[in-house]
């Protein structure tokens, strides 16, 4: 499954991240882990004082990987609109969900201080990123009317969630493509030039 390349440490990190997002905390046993990532048990705990630190890592991984493929979109080029645009249509696995939202329903995540912090620091700098993307397009003259650019960032987070949220409710992406198409809609009209 993992790359003969990888370290057993990578293979932990990279098990546990998938069985987070599969599964959750509570479901994600150390048995489980190691099966996954073809490693003994003394090989974890060689590697990681126990679940809570492996968990920690993976999903610190699993941050900084959202916030990459977030910043490769809307870092690029063209208008606020269409960086914005490029985000909401970014290809996802949506059925899956988002692997940092879905820590958010977990409640051993949210109930560690240590686990819980990656996860709200990703959604605090997307929300910070976006706001900054809004931001431009305002500045710029290419958004119009009165717009606070922390809300709309807020927005664009909640559709994209609640979007998945509904994808997963009914077994179908149509849900998480109705609510983008119908953000995409509001952003085009707020916009000056979105061709």
């Amino acid at each position: 499954m993992y790359a003969a390349a990888m370290t057993t440490s990578e293979r932990l990190i990279e098990a546990t991240r998938e069985l987070l997002w599969e599964r959750g905390y509570v479901g994600t046993s150390p048995k489980a882990i190691q099966q996954a990532a073809g490693a003994g048990q003394g090989s974890m705990y060689h590697h990681f004082a126990g679940k809570p630190d492996l968990a920690l890592a993976a999903i610190r991984r699993t941050a900084e990987q959202m916030r990459a493929t977030a910043e490769a979109v809307l870092g690029g080029g063209g208008t606020a609109y269409a960086r914005l645009e490029a985000y909401l249509l970014r290809e996802r696995d949506v059925l899956r969900g988002c692997p940092v939202g879905r820590l958010t329903m977990d409640p051993d995540v949210l109930a560690s201080e240590d686990l819980r912090a990656p996860v709200e620091e990703t959604l605090d700098w997307l929300r910070g990123r976006l706001a900054g993307v809004v931001q431009e397009g305002l500045d710029s003259g290419e958004f119009a009317g009165r717009l606070d650019a922390a809300e709309i960032a807020a927005t664009v987070v909640a559709t994209v969630q609640g979007g998945y949220v509904l994808a997963r409710a009914s077994g179908s992406p149509a849900a998480f493509d109705d609510a983008v198409r119908g953000l995409r809609a509001l952003l085009a009209s707020l916009s000056t030039r979105t061709a």
